[in-house]
């Protein structure tokens, strides 16, 4: 009995305090990802095809590991350039799980590429495809079961999906703007434990690679993600890779979390990589970090401008 009152009591505590932590813990809307500038095509359609060669990756996300129905997000990636080149299609899969919700993501790529030179490359993405939502309210914190609300689950709510960018790229350098959907649908709050409208997303992402020797690259790089009503969310990123082999790096998410990366590419065409992240708010009393991975296919190139895509 005693256990169990003690189990009730913590699972109060920290829902006491996710809803009066300050206002930097916003409520999640999308997925957050740590390791962005290999995950590049979930925030920006313009990325497409610009690998030169098709490409899948997998990405598994633990989110604050230790507080319950924190975020856990899986998502597959597929793409490549078909034809000439100019056109590129690929598949996003996502499926992301918070406290007593499943959402389920289900997206189709197409980009179409410009030559603004030897190098340089302009290429515009549009994504379209479809979400679907499941809410057990009998998983949430404050779950009452004489609220009527409350005993309303939701069962595969199917929405859809439209979003847009522009990726403009070099052999040495990266920037894309866009929005990945278009559409307002609903979405779970984890902050206010409701079905509320979302807004709009719209991304920022950068990054440029510096030749430190023959044996080590650098490349910081940057996402911002801007939605009405809430801070911006800036994630800033110091990376080098080693022998083209090894990644080692670091980020920090503003007044969020500073975050530890490392990676290494092996039997030449698979990429793999790790990312942990600590809180820097008061989230971190109840929680032990956050664990990211992601496995990376990139297909030989027989001929390409683009020379280390296995950094961008």
């Amino acid at each position: 009995m005693k256990a169990k009152i003690n189990t009730t009591l913590s699972k109060l505590i920290i829902g006491l305090a996710l809803v009066f932590l300050p206002k930097q813990i916003t409520a999640q809307q999308s997925p957050e990802y740590t390791q962005y500038m290999y995950n590049t095509m979930m925030v920006n359609p313009g990325y497409t095809g610009s690998t030169g060669a098709l490409e899948a990756n997998l990405l598994l996300r633990k989110q604050w590991v230790g507080l319950d129905g924190a975020p856990q997000t899986g998502t597959l990636g597929v793409h490549s350039p078909v034809g000439s080149k100019k056109v590129s299609l690929g598949l996003n899969v996502i499926s992301d799980k918070l406290g007593p919700s499943n959402e389920n993501t289900l997206a189709g790529n197409v980009s179409y590429t410009l030559d603004l030179g030897v190098q340089t490359k302009l290429a515009f993405g549009l994504k379209a495809g479809i979400r679907v939502l499941n809410i057990d309210w009998s998983k949430g914190r404050f779950y009452d079961s004489n609220d009527v609300l409350l005993n309303s689950n939701i069962n595969n709510k199917m929405m859809g999906l439209m979003g847009s960018g522009v990726y403009l790229y070099s052999e040495k350098w990266y920037a894309g703007v866009s929005v990945p959907n278009f559409l307002r649908y609903d979405y779970y709050d984890d902050i206010q434990e409701s079905v509320v409208s979302d807004k709009l997303h719209y991304y920022f992402i950068g990054g440029y690679v510096f030749d430190l020797s023959e044996s080590i690259k650098f490349k910081p790089s940057v996402l911002v993600k801007a939605v009405g009503g809430a801070p911006l969310s800036t994630d800033i990123s110091a990376n080098f890779l080693l022998q083209e082999k090894v990644t080692l790096g670091a980020s920090y998410r503003w007044d969020d979390s500073v975050s530890a990366l490392a990676g290494v590419q092996f039997l030449k065409d698979f990429f793999l990589g790790y990312s942990f992240d600590y809180t820097v708010t008061e989230l971190n009393k109840y929680n032990d970090g956050t664990h990211e991975i992601i496995l990376r296919y990139q297909l030989p190139q027989k001929t390409s401008t683009i020379k280390s895509p296995r950094f961008f």
